[in-house]
């Protein structure tokens, strides 16, 4: 990817522990960032400067890990890097909107690994990378012998005549709630029925 004027991280789902966040300002201070951090109950913040701009890192105590909070925008290629590395390694989601001489590229990534690539010029949108599923052999295999359909379709004949049987008696009874009841049971276990034999 060429370098990008900024870069923007949203959605974040990137969950840590105590020590990665203290290798992350360890690493931080190596590379020469003027930092700082604080922390109270919920929230540890790290602080970091470049150039003029005050950057806020915000991870959320979630237990007895944390979350990282909000959305960034980062100018500084470095830092960026940063993000990807904390992204990569942490497994977690995100994307990741890059703004370069009018084109925006947007990458999604799920599990640090990125499943799309979009570039975006004016009102054209062209899909540079979609990461294809993968399915093994053994999975196609286990969808094959899987006899959980079949099982399910018995035991919707079952409840279906057992919840006929209910609204026959409701009609006989003029019991309109019942009635009613009965029809919107009757109209989803078909539905189900339905996408199982489809």
């Amino acid at each position: 990817m060429n370098r990008s004027d900024e870069v923007e991280y949203c959605n974040l789902e990137l969950r840590f522990d105590r020590r990665q966040i203290q290798n992350l300002i360890r690493d931080l201070i190596q590379e020469g960032y003027s930092l700082y951090w604080s922390e109270n109950e919920s929230l540890f913040i790290v602080s970091i400067r470049t150039g003029r701009k005050l950057i806020k890192l915000r991870f959320q105590r979630v237990h007895h890990r944390y979350k990282i909070v909000g959305d960034y925008t980062i100018r500084d290629e470095r830092l960026a890097e940063f993000m990807e590395k904390m992204i990569g390694e942490s497994r977690g989601h995100a994307v990741v909107k890059r703004f370069k001489d009018r084109h925006i590229f947007v990458e999604n990534i799920m599990f640090g690994e990125r499943i799309r690539l979009v570039e975006i010029c004016g009102m054209e949108q062209k899909v540079l990378f979609q990461k294809r599923p993968v399915i093994t052999t053994e999975e196609m295999i286990r969808a094959f012998q899987s006899t959980r359909a079949e099982e399910r379709i018995d035991a919707l004949r079952s409840e279906i005549d057992q919840e006929l049987a209910v609204l026959y008696k409701a009609l006989l009874h003029e019991d309109n709630d019942s009635v009613i009841h009965c029809k919107e049971k009757l109209s989803a276990l078909r539905t189900e029925m339905i996408q199982l034999e489809w």
